[in-house]
């Protein structure tokens, strides 16, 4: 039994150390990636503002409508 807490124990803290190294890593993005990924964020929200206007406005409404009955 020991010896199998031990072994959950250890696999705990490698996935700990991992997610670390991860959050720690810095070397996945550089500035230049983060500007055109903002910019493709942007021209979509651009593209698509009409659509969102919309979407929003409907799920809205639906809440309005839903809680008035309870």
């Amino acid at each position: 039994m020991k010896e199998k807490a031990r072994r959950i124990k250890y696999k705990v803290l490698q996935k700990f150390m991992h997610i670390r190294y991860v959050l720690e890593d810095n070397s996945g993005l550089s500035v230049v990636e983060m500007i055109l990924i903002l910019v493709v964020i942007i021209a979509l929200v651009l593209i698509f503002k009409n659509q969102l206007i919309s979407l929003v406005n409907s799920i809205f409404d639906k809440i309005t409508s839903e809680s008035a009955g309870i």
